[in-house]
C-alpha cells in the first residue's frame, strides 16, 4: 500500500465566534479580481474549526489546516496562534 505526502491545506483568519464547546468560526479574508472591472474586492469566508481545549477567543489571529470530517459542517482544525 502507498501513502500519499500530499500538502494539508493552511490558512490564516481571525477568530470570530467561540459560542460554541470546541468549536471556533474563523473568517478568512482574501482579495478577487473582479472579472471585467479588473479591480480587486474583499471577501471573507468563514469556516468552523476543531480547537479541542477552548484555548482560542474572539480577536485571535490563527492558523486552520485542513483534516477530516469531524462534524455536518467542521472539515478544519486549529493548529497554532499567529503572533501579533
Amino acid at each position: 500500500m502507498k501513502t500519499k505526502n500530499t500538502q494539508k491545506r493552511k490558512l490564516s483568519g481571525v477568530v470570530t465566534s467561540d459560542k460554541m464547546s470546541k468549536t471556533r468560526v474563523v473568517s478568512i479574508e482574501r482579495l478577487k479580481k473582479h472579472p471585467k472591472y479588473l479591480r480587486y474586492y474583499r471577501t471573507t469566508a468563514k469556516f468552523k474549526a476543531h480547537d479541542e481545549n477552548n484555548e482560542y477567543k474572539v480577536g485571535d489571529k490563527v492558523v486552520i489546516e485542513e483534516t477530516r470530517p469531524m462534524s455536518k459542517e467542521k472539515r478544519w482544525r486549529i493548529v497554532s496562534l499567529v503572533k501579533k
